[in-house]
């Protein structure tokens, strides 16, 4: 292929292409992509495209505004305050102040960077297999990264805890006490730190973890020893944020807590590159300490245009009880799927927010990592796309655009059922 040879000359080589034969892809269309022969693809795995690729009312709300004015925030106008007004009317009180950027990892930079004004600590605490971006205090966050190949290992003042798998994790679905027990490996690490601690970051639906729904309870107890610490919690919802999850518009939501930062990233823009973070106005006084906070592109006001319409689209067309009815029917036909094949050890998430974890044996649940690869790329040649996470590469990922029908769903089921057919585990 012509193009891949010369991707492979100009761009960097550690820079992956999805599927064993890539797709080259030209154009989208909601929750469909075409390749540059015309052959359309149904798109399972895109949350960039969080209201749909190419929605018609963000376009149009791109391209008017950019043949206005795109200038920087230091230039009053309306359209940053419309958005953030908008936005914080979504969140509970006291979470009402913005900061707007261009990614989640820039978002999770300026979540530590407050954290850090605010408690005058260094020390963050974070969850294994995280992930919070590709800067390098990034790369120093996420133990996905760090302690993956290439990676140098967590720096001093990181302090890793167990992520709350009930399925492979330290505690399993069947103890009863899991939540408080993972919650404690958080409670021991605050104590030794001794008045060191600046917060806890995590996912509220840890993604690349394996698509993971912590346990009742967890984040009650971790956000309550965390404060009494003096650190600030930190909510990334780059993944589960605007209605994904069906149950609640934020992640957090679900599990009754309230974080002291939310930290949000692309879909917020459809695939426009933004990136926000909203915290209290507390901490907001904290960071407001001399040393100007400014990004050039952050919250331009194209971005604010597109922003505003994308929010204005999740809450106009229902798009979060449509991912909960959509995601109740694919996540109950998948769990029949398992009485069906051995491989399927586990079928978890919330809304349009999936992960199926497939397994060589139930009883030692040995990750069927290459199963779970070559069952991706049979999909692929049946014209559905996902992919894979979890520590193991073994949890099928689905997170599709939100307007992922109940069509789309049965769709995928099917043809999962018939390529999962194909596949002897012994």
């Amino acid at each position: 292929m012509e193009t891949l040879e010369r991707r492979k000359l100009l761009l960097g080589p550690n820079l992956s292409t999805a599927y064993s034969c890539p797709v080259k892809i030209v154009r989208g269309s909601m929750q469909y992509l075409y390749d540059e022969v015309g052959t359309e693809y149904l798109d399972a795995y895109n949350n960039v495209a969080h209201v749909g690729h190419c929605h018609p009312r963000v376009v149009a709300a791109a391209q008017k505004q950019i043949g206005i004015l795109n200038t920087n925030t230091r230039y009053l106008h309306d359209l940053i305050l419309d958005f953030a007004e908008k936005l914080t009317a979504t969140l509970p009180d006291p979470l009402s102040v913005c900061y707007f950027v261009n990614s989640g990892s820039e978002a999770n930079e300026l979540a530590l960077r407050l954290a850090r004004a605010h408690t005058n600590a260094i020390d963050l605490v974070v969850l294994d297999h995280a992930y919070h971006g590709n800067t390098t205090t990034m790369i120093d966050i996420s133990p996905y990264k760090h302690d993956g190949p290439g990676g140098k290992g967590a720096p001093p003042w990181l302090h890793k805890v167990p992520l709350p798998d009930l399925y492979r994790g330290m505690y399993r679905d069947e103890d009863p006490d899991a939540a408080a027990k993972y919650a404690q490996h958080v409670i021991d690490a605050v104590r030794q730190l001794d008045g060191r601690l600046c917060g806890f970051i995590c996912e509220s639906l840890p993604s690349v973890g394996g698509q993971i729904v912590l346990p009742n309870g967890y984040l009650n107890r971790v956000y309550k020893a965390v404060r009494e610490a003096g650190g600030v919690c930190i909510a990334d919802e780059v993944q589960t944020g605007y209605g994904r999850i069906g149950t609640h518009f934020w992640g957090f939501e679900k599990y009754d807590v309230q974080p002291d930062v939310v930290v949000m990233g692309k879909p917020i823009g459809n695939g426009h590159p933004i990136g926000a973070v909203v915290t209290t106005p507390s901490i907001a006084a904290s960071f407001d300490n001399g040393m100007e906070f400014f990004s050039t592109f952050g919250g331009n006001t194209v971005s604010g245009a597109v922003g505003l319409t994308v929010l204005d689209v999740v809450q106009e067309e229902k798009l979060q009880g449509h991912a909960l009815d959509t995601g109740e029917q694919l996540i109950g036909d998948l769990h029949g799927l398992m009485n069906r094949h051995e491989i399927i050890g586990d079928v978890r998430g919330s809304g349009l927010f999936i992960g199926v974890e497939l397994v060589t044996d139930r009883r030692t649940r040995e990750p069927a990592t290459s199963f779970a690869d070559a069952v991706v790329n049979r999909m692929r040649d049946e014209h559905i796309l996902f992919g894979t996470d979890g520590p193991f590469h073994n949890v099928l990922k689905i997170r599709p655009p939100m307007p992922f029908d109940s069509n789309n769903a049965e769709r995928l089921v099917t043809t999962l059922d018939r390529v999962l057919s194909t596949f002897r585990v012994t």
